[in-house]
């Protein structure tokens, strides 16, 4: 099973950014992202932001996440 983590872009250089979700930081690569911008949403997944969303689609995503642990 593959997991995508959707994650906030707050800095970028080059075609690297530094992402953050939940108070975790991770530089990911943007390759895959046309005009890409911090503020931005992205996917994350094996260090790749694959897609773009919003940040309606990010919270709701990361709070079924959030869900799944609890339910563990």
């Amino acid at each position: 099973m593959c997991l995508a983590i959707p994650m906030k872009i707050k800095t970028i250089e080059g075609m690297s950014a530094v992402c953050e979700a939940k108070g975790l930081s991770q530089t990911i690569r943007i390759d895959f992202i046309q005009n890409a911008s911090p503020g931005d949403y992205v996917m994350v997944h094996a260090g790749f932001a694959i897609q773009k969303m919003s940040e309606p689609e990010a919270r709701e995503n990361l709070q079924f996440l959030e869900d799944i642990y609890d339910a563990l």
